[in-house]
């Protein structure tokens, strides 16, 4: 861990090959999260010291024939690990510089901002193709972060996001929307400055009786009409070509059949250091906000699905023992033990 003069710590998953989460580094981060939490450090990023993943996941070796007191301690160390990540009240980001299936998508969700790399990299919970069953707070960290619907099909599926897909849908067009789309345009005439009430007034003033000054209900209708008669062709036209731009925006954000971005990560970067400095921009937000309140916003925000895990420990814990011991569990984990050694081989 490295706290920069902002007090900014930045954590670095240090387990190479490619960060798989074992029994050592998950008490590691723990003591990690602690210890910025101690520290009272403005927020926290966390990133990879790989430079194409930033965590594989959990690491299988812990679940691939256990000893069952050790496999205990892993499920509830990744449980204490989660609850403090995702209910820390300090700002958490993730540079997320690689690769990120199940457990990485874990970590990178559970943060309240993430930056990921752009290039070949994939994001996501692919526990089903390894026929594992996300327990509903793996399930619910994905929930809180990209819509129901798109969740669901996701951990059906076990599906991995590119980063073009993984990217949030930027409707309000931020810096990359603006970039990619340019700055709104409404092409043909323009409405003038004069408003009613104008228009009004200078009805009024026309009059050459008092007494017709007094009859405001005639004026305010010949005004309106007046106003609707000369620039009715302003306002339909105006209202055409906004519709037909927002369409073509529209259009220009969802060009192929599934390729619908989900807001999964929020920016993309060149490279890690970029990454970083815009995790930092983020965590930087809150410089002028008071920090109980910004804290205990989030936790309360979050708190229903904290609490959720920590009314059912046991038995999450209990039904994740008794899952991987089942030996169609045990039998899909081999194979996929296999299927890494031949390709390691290559």
């Amino acid at each position: 861990m490295a706290v920069d003069n902002d007090g900014i710590a930045v954590v670095t998953l240090q387990r190479p090959p490619v960060n798989s989460l074992n029994l050592d580094l998950l008490q590691a981060m723990n003591n990690t999260f602690d210890d910025v939490a101690k520290n009272k450090s403005k927020g926290m990023i966390l990133t990879s010291a790989s430079p194409t993943v930033f965590s594989a996941g959990l690491d299988i070796m812990e679940m691939y024939k256990p000893d069952p007191k050790r496999l205990e301690t892993f499920w509830v160390t990744l449980q204490d690990m989660w609850l403090k990540l995702f209910g820390a009240s300090f700002p958490t980001a993730a540079a997320i510089n690689g690769h990120a299936p199940a457990g990485g998508c874990l970590i990178a969700t559970s943060c309240e901002y993430r930056v990921m790399l752009s290039g070949k990299f994939t994001i996501g919970l692919n526990e089903t193709a390894l026929g594992i069953v996300p327990p509903t707070w793996i399930q619910d960290s994905l929930r809180h972060t990209i819509p129901t619907r798109q969740a669901e099909i996701a951990l059906t599926t076990g599906k991995m996001f590119t980063v073009d897909e993984a990217l949030k849908w930027r409707t309000n067009r931020g810096a990359e929307g603006a970039a990619r789309l340019g700055p709104p345009v409404l092409e043909g005439p323009q409405m003038p400055p004069r408003s009613p009430d104008q228009i009004l007034n200078k009805t009024l003033k026309m009059c050459l009786s008092p007494k017709m000054a007094l009859d405001t209900g005639i004026i305010k209708l010949n005004a309106l009409n007046e106003y609707l008669v000369t620039e009715r062709t302003t306002i339909v036209d105006n209202a055409i070509t906004f519709g037909i731009k927002k369409c073509n925006d529209m259009d220009i954000n969802i060009q192929k059949r599934g390729r619908r971005k989900v807001g999964l990560i929020d920016e993309t970067a060149a490279d890690k250091a970029e990454a970083i400095e815009k995790c930092k921009k983020f965590i930087k937000r809150f410089d002028k906000i008071p920090s109980l309140a910004r804290g205990m916003t989030k936790q309360i925000f979050r708190q229903e699905v904290l609490q959720k895990l920590l009314t059912n420990r046991q038995a999450d814990t209990k039904q994740f023992l008794d899952l991987v011991n089942q030996p169609k569990i045990q039998q899909s984990l081999e194979l996929y033990l296999a299927m890494l050694k031949q390709k390691s081989q290559k």
